[in-house]
């Protein structure tokens, strides 16, 4: 599953390095100039988490800086809120202890949000707009390990809360675990099936078949 099936593309240019003449490479990113050593650790960010597309340079985010700050307006464009929501939600991930995760899927969502929350990140939150885009791309380097947990746990908080409003609690009151979660899906699964059949089926008697009197 590809973070990009999912959400609103970040501009290309990141996956592939402009083949600009040197003297005409921009170096500032908005108002600032990211330097070697942050970009470096950067990169060295992005192939722990798994990104195959190489070292990305500043050429590369600056040009994608500057394309979603001239095409949309607002706070901050919807590729970046997309995944800083995201972020969001690989940080509650790991730290739900019943939900349990894999530890390497623990580990790849501590890097994430470890570097989400760092101050010294290559691009200062404080630039409008395009203030955690690198944020946005730490995300999408991690997706491949992230993606199907976070789905799965997506939909274990949704089938927690269910379970929680049936019996009158919180959700975090409830003992509801990863086999819990599973249990409930086998459950849903077999409810709507029987529900597609009532639909399907019909409680009007067979029409007799006709007759003549003689």
């Amino acid at each position: 599953m590809t973070i990009r099936s999912l959400a609103q593309p970040l501009p290309a240019v990141l996956d592939t390095p402009l083949a600009f003449n040197l003297l005409h490479r921009r170096r500032n990113i908005g108002e600032y100039r990211p330097t070697s050593f942050d970009l470096s650790r950067f990169n060295r960010l992005l192939a722990r988490l798994g990104r195959t597309q190489g070292p990305m340079d500043v050429d590369q985010l600056a040009t994608a800086a500057r394309q979603l700050s001239a095409t949309e307006d607002g706070e901050a464009p919807g590729c970046i809120a997309q995944r800083i929501a995201w972020i969001e939600s690989v940080a509650a991930m790991a730290a739900d202890r019943a939900w349990a995760a894999a530890n390497e899927v623990v580990e790849c969502a501590r890097l994430v949000v470890d570097y989400a929350n760092d101050s010294q990140d290559l691009i200062p939150d404080w630039l409008p707009r395009i203030g955690r885009l690198d944020d946005a791309i730490v995300l999408e380097a991690a997706w491949p390990t992230l993606g199907r947990e976070a789905a799965g746990y997506r939909d274990f908080v949704r089938l927690r809360a269910l379970e929680a409003g049936l019996r009158g609690c919180e959700p975090e009151e409830l003992p509801f675990d990863r086999g819990a979660w599973q249990a409930a899906r086998v459950h849903e699964a077999a409810l709507s099936a029987h529900r597609r059949r009532v639909r399907e089926s019909t409680y009007v008697p067979a029409p007799s078949a006709m007759f003549r009197v003689h």
